[in-house]
């Protein structure tokens, strides 16, 4: 998708701290993390939202939730708690038209989260 800040970060257009990429999904540390661990797990084909997924996307959708999992385990967070936060529409404050899940821990966290 052209003009996508995520789509570049994952051709290695855009900098970006890339912490694990395999053929579904790159996942990388937040620009502006609202918690010690605030990472992005994005589809590494442009789904511009929730709103978009067809049911082939099934297993990169998986695959997010399962590199979630793991980066958890790797950042010691799995025992304290976590959050997965995916925002769809403006209303819900999704800021960049590509899907992506926050994976944010690290400290208590507040009951609302924003993008």
């Amino acid at each position: 998708m052209e003009n996508c800040p995520f789509c570049s970060i994952i051709a290695g257009e855009q900098p970006a701290e890339i912490i694990h990429q395999d053929e579904l999904v790159t996942a990388f540390k937040d620009h502006y993390p609202k918690a010690p661990v605030h990472f992005l797990i994005v589809p590494n084909r442009h789904i511009s939202s929730v709103n978009d997924v067809q049911p082939g996307d099934e297993l990169v959708l998986g695959r997010m939730f399962s590199v979630a999992r793991r980066l958890a385990d790797q950042y010691n967070i799995r025992e304290t708690g976590y959050r997965l936060v995916v925002n769809t529409g403006r209303d819900a404050f999704q800021t960049i038209f590509h899907l992506h899940m926050h994976l944010i821990g690290g400290r208590h966290l507040s009951h609302v989260f924003r993008d």
